[in-house]
């Protein structure tokens, strides 16, 4: 049986910390592979600004082309929406069938796990929670283990350097004329220019 991970996102762009992240999980939970599943409409962020799919499509392929280690997933991209990731999960398991699926998140989305899509039903399809813990994400698994229960015994802390960076600062910095090209694999920072995204809107 191989060990999977399931590393989802709308990676609006894809960083260095994506990266790190994701290669650190890998190890310490001895993953044979690293499943990127873009999402195309994440349900929390209806409403929001968001770079059309086949941009950040592209910027995922860049920033993980040349590691055999990860792998586009596409399980998102061709099915309707909304994608939550109980439906996702099971479908990989049907991918799948003899994997074991280890569903990567941050802390701060351990944290907010009761307020997912039918968290039960998630924690039931995945066979393992890697969480690569972020600033300030305050997690109590005492408190979570009350509300889902067998919870603690998913969970599987990866130990990676807590790396203040995110998309979302990311793009304040484009947007604000700041440095930004080292946060990004060398492919992104190319397509972000090519493309002038998140820059802010032109007179």
């Amino acid at each position: 049986m191989r060990r999977i991970g399931v590393f989802g996102g709308t990676f609006d762009p894809p960083h260095v910390g994506h990266l790190i992240l994701a290669s650190e999980a890998a190890d310490q939970l001895g993953l044979e592979r690293v499943l990127w599943v873009l999402t195309p409409d994440p349900p929390h962020k209806r409403g929001l600004p968001i770079t059309p799919l086949l941009i950040r499509l592209e910027l995922v392929k860049a920033a993980i082309e040349g590691d055999p280690l990860f792998e586009l997933s596409r399980v998102e991209i061709d099915r309707p929406g909304p994608h939550y990731a109980v439906d996702t999960l099971l479908i990989l398991h049907d991918l799948y069938p003899e994997d074991a699926l280890i569903y990567l998140i941050g802390g701060d989305s351990l944290r907010d796990l009761p307020t997912w899509h039918q968290p039960l039903r998630f924690l039931e399809a995945c066979d393992g929670l890697g969480v690569m813990r972020r600033p300030g994400d305050a997690v109590d698994l005492s408190h979570l283990e009350a509300t889902l229960p067998g919870l603690r015994r998913k969970v599987m802390f990866v130990d990676a350097p807590l790396l203040e960076i995110s998309s979302s600062q990311i793009r304040q910095r484009v947007a604000g004329g700041k440095a930004y090209r080292y946060y990004l694999p060398p492919r992104v920072y190319e397509l972000v220019e090519r493309y002038r995204l998140y820059r802010a809107i032109e007179p």
